[in-house]
């Protein structure tokens, strides 16, 4: 990545057909990749599963990028220059192109976000404001002394995005303290005030507890001293204030909730190690349902050595990289292949196209930000260029697909259901994390990336069974059976996997198959003519905009692309200006979260068939085989139809 060339700019910049770039990390092993930031390797590994980040305005035939999820029509912000943004010629006033932090630097006032938020009920987002008085001014609505302010949007976009301008620990300070404030010396004041005032609170309290429930579980006694604390005041003051009875016996269930159950949860999840896609992953773990990855969940990871050799390793899924590599230290000090313990141990991850990305030891939850057949080496610094791939990602066998054993229903049927698993297990706060990641890094995205990462998985799964397939005629019946599937994905409104395996046909090295496509039906080519207009970038992916508009939950959509809106929400204009936080943004991202909280709002019909070949399926759809090599790829294109033919 050029030096200063931000996440978004890169993304923007990327031509359409560099979605096949091969998985993994961008470049090779440099010092910005030893010490790029968490956010910036999410952010890169976001532009290999979007292809579509440019559109061309066919005015000015200059890239031009538009924000708004809902219409094709552009934000009425200020066009954004500076190194690298150049004004099109002829563009009108209020274009946005390719935005990055530097475009920040020259902004104003003015580069706020002035549009009214949609979904907030009629009300305007509030004014910019410091973090301590957006919290009061919360709590005077919910108090009722703003009825102008409309209270339900106001909680809920204060809450889904507090954590990017307000610690957690000092919300929950400025709760309790407004819990314990003395009011009667107010005018008009007296104990019906107080009264309103600590009821505020704890309305505040319980909404908050309950979207970050399960986040809070997940961080233990460090989150859960909070309401006890909070319960333990609110008892004390039960004498004077006996109208809180209610509030506090529904604090003390919320005390509970978020102790008492978590200790079995967490006895019965100690005892269950969990499988990732690629990591050591066991047949029979897979076709269990998909539960919520939490930082403390353990896994078993093979960490391999320059000579291909491994270890396994225990490790917590959150745990930061120098605990790792204690625990490969540790195995290797007991093996016999290791009779002389190294020294100075790194950790890397190699792609199967040999690219290396070192990580700092301080960096936290690594094994979910792997690309598809991206491993974890350690050696020492001085063994860094020796590491290789393992050959088994090298190499490739020809063979038949067990695809063709396999209806097109049946496994766009799995497709569905596992990407309905996946896509419920995230949390509606891991996309608000994912964006603004440099700047809150107190949840992980964990699911998230599992989702994105099987997105990657689906696009080069499509592109490895073809092209592993040596026979003219079968190839053709897989490129049919695909086309099939990705119609019965879109008709059931999983449009991840729909998008994915029409961007796995897209793929240089398949959609290079002459004689292939051509032995395709026109009814088919046709069909697929039709999934690529979804797929089209121009006018703000408008086709994809105006299909997804038009579903009804549940529906799964194109993850990356939410990012992607989110990513531009947050890189065109700033969270503070000055000290004062602009909440009109902090309304568009919870506004993208709502629509997210819709797609989910009613649940998906789950096949519960345990035949044979049912599970067989099951065990195919979950445990894909791939190769994200796209020189690889490339390579058995070439084998299967030469150039000259």
């Amino acid at each position: 990545m050029p030096a200063g060339m931000k996440p978004l700019e890169k993304f923007l910049k990327k031509q359409t057909t560099a979605l096949t770039r091969a998985g993994g990390f961008v470049g090779g092993v440099t010092d910005k990749a030893a010490g790029g930031t968490g956010a910036s390797r999410r952010r890169a590994s976001l532009s290999r599963v979007v292809p579509f980040f440019r559109e061309t305005s066919p005015e000015s035939g200059q890239p031009r990028e538009v924000f708004s999820p809902d219409s094709e029509d552009p934000p009425s912000w200020p066009s954004a220059t500076g190194p690298g943004l150049p004004a099109a010629p002829g563009s009108a006033p209020g274009d946005v192109r390719s935005p990055s932090l530097s475009s920040d630097e020259q902004s104003s006032e003015a580069s706020l976000i002035t549009e009214s938020g949609g979904g907030g009920g009629g009300a305007a987002p509030l004014p910019s404001d410091t973090p301590d008085n957006l919290t009061l001014t919360l709590l005077d609505s919910a108090a009722g002394k703003r009825p102008g302010v409309c209270t339900e949007t106001l909680l809920d976009d204060f809450l889904l995005t507090h954590p990017i301008f307000l610690a957690a620990d000092r919300f929950q300070q400025v709760l309790m303290q407004q819990f314990s404030l003395e009011t009667q010396g107010e005018e008009g004041g007296g104990g019906g005030s107080e009264v309103a005032r600590k009821r505020a609170v704890l309305s505040v309290v319980f909404r908050y507890l309950d979207t970050y429930r399960e986040l809070l579980q997940e961080e233990g006694e460090r989150s859960n001293s909070f309401p006890k604390e909070l319960y333990l005041c609110a008892v004390q003051e039960l004498s004077q204030y006996p109208e809180l009875v209610e509030d506090v016996l529904k604090l003390q269930r919320w005390t509970e909730i978020l102790n008492s159950p978590s200790v079995a949860e967490k006895e019965s999840r100690r005892k269950q190690v969990r499988p990732l896609f690629r990591h050591f992953r066991r047949i029979d773990a897979c076709l269990q349902p998909r539960e919520a990855f939490r930082g403390s969940d353990e896994i078993f990871c093979r960490v391999y050595t320059p000579d291909h050799s491994y270890v396994t390793i225990r490790s917590r899924l959150s745990c930061r990289v120098g605990e790792i590599l204690a625990l490969v230290r540790e195995k290797l000090q007991y093996s016999e292949d290791q009779p002389v313990l190294p020294g100075n141990l790194v950790l890397v991850a190699v792609t199967s196209a040999g690219e290396k990305a070192v990580f700092r030891p301080s960096d936290e939850a690594v094994f979910t930000t792997l690309g598809v057949n991206t491993h974890l080496f350690t050696c020492e610094p001085s063994e860094l260029d020796s590491l290789l791939p393992l050959p088994e990602e090298i190499h490739w066998t020809p063979g038949d697909s067990k695809l063709h054993d396999m209806s097109a229903e049946e496994v766009a049927n799995q497709l569905v259901a596992f990407d309905w698993e996946l896509f419920s297990c995230v949390h509606e706060v891991e996309f608000v994390c994912y964006v603004f990641h440099g700047e809150q890094s107190r949840w992980r995205p964990l699911n998230l990336e599992l989702v994105l990462q099987r997105c990657s998985e689906v696009q080069h799964w499509v592109a490895t069974e073809i092209l592993q397939c040596q026979s003219l005629p079968k190839r053709v019946q897989l490129l049919r059976k695909f086309i099939k599937i990705a119609a019965l994905c879109k008709q059931q409104q999983d449009l991840l996997s729909f998008l994915a395996v029409v961007l796995g046909l897209d793929n240089p090295a398949v959609s290079r198959l002459r004689l292939t496509w051509e032995g395709l039906p026109g009814k088919f080519r046709k069909q697929f003519q039709q999934f690529e207009s979804v797929a089209d970038p121009s006018r703000n992916h408008k086709s994809y905009r105006d299909l997804i508009t038009s579903l009804r939950p549940p529906l799964i959509p194109f993850t990356p692309l939410l990012l992607k809106d989110l990513t531009f929400l947050h890189e065109s204009c700033k969270t503070f200006h000055g000290e004062l936080v602009n909440f009109e943004k902090m309304h568009k991202v919870a506004d993208m979260v709502r629509i997210i909280r819709r797609y989910r709002s009613s649940q998906l019909a789950m096949d519960t068939e345990t035949s044979p070949p049912h599970l067989q399926t099951k065990a195919y759809v979950r445990q894909l085989q791939v190769i994200d090599n796209q020189n690889l790829l490339f390579d058995m294109s070439c084998k299967l139809e030469p150039k000259d033919t």
